[in-house]
């Protein structure tokens, strides 16, 4: 993802395991309006899934998702 993309927040979840980044982001969105969207960050390849399903059951939006450097990021729109 380049650096151009724009996000509300950012959830920092490098270093730590399912099912905790997700936990993470559903608590960062928690108090936050339709529309808001979040940049994850996530070193445990787990995550990729873990944020499809999250975005499937909770009907939110996967907006992009890109690995550098061994850091997954995902930049998420709240349904």
């Amino acid at each position: 993802m380049g650096s151009g993309m724009e996000y509300d927040l950012l959830v920092d979840a490098k270093g730590l395991y399912c099912p905790i980044p997700i936990l993470r982001l559903a608590k960062a969105f928690r108090r936050r309006p339709e529309g808001t969207v979040a940049l994850l960050l996530a070193t445990d390849p787990a995550a990729a899934g873990d944020v499809e399903a999250f975005c499937r059951e909770g009907r939110h939006t996967l907006l992009g998702q890109s690995e550098e450097a061994g850091v997954l990021s995902f930049l998420v729109r709240k349904a």
